[in-house]
């Protein structure tokens, strides 16, 4: 039962997240495990979101199987089933595949060409294709 529900972690997280659910994510992440209050308090300069907002998008967010809940007395912790690189992940592939066909050459041409990037973030994309090496 444990790996569906990773399964489904994963699935979500590779279907990308919406903006709620990535602000969410982030104090998840940071604050792991914490209570729909915590987040709403750390999202509340920049969001203005109402507590029930903020709990009912974290409910859909587990039956979506990207939090998981764990209740002592009265309150419920939430904490992440998606790892912040599972989530990356997904969103990097929704990206590839709506904006340039899957591939990665691509995008790392437009990222180059278009996005001037300065010397020193060209020097760093090549030094972790040298670090990489030939597969």
């Amino acid at each position: 039962m444990a790996k569906k529900r990773d399964a489904a972690a994963r699935l979500g997280a590779l279907k990308g997240l919406t903006e709620a659910e990535w602000a969410i994510m982030h104090v998840v992440w940071e604050q792991e495990a914490c209570a729909a209050g915590t987040v709403q308090e750390a999202l509340q300069d920049a969001r203005h979101w109402a507590y029930s907002t903020v709990k009912t998008t974290m409910d859909r967010m587990v039956a979506k199987g990207l939090l998981e809940t764990r209740t002592i007395r009265n309150l419920t912790l939430f904490s992440s089933r998606i790892s912040r690189a599972d989530a990356q992940r997904g969103e990097l592939r929704q990206l590839l595949s709506r904006a340039f066909g899957g591939a990665l050459t691509p995008l790392i041409h437009f990222l180059i060409e278009e996005e001037k990037l300065t010397p020193r973030e060209i020097a760093e994309l090549r030094r972790l294709v040298n670090r990489r090496g030939p597969s």
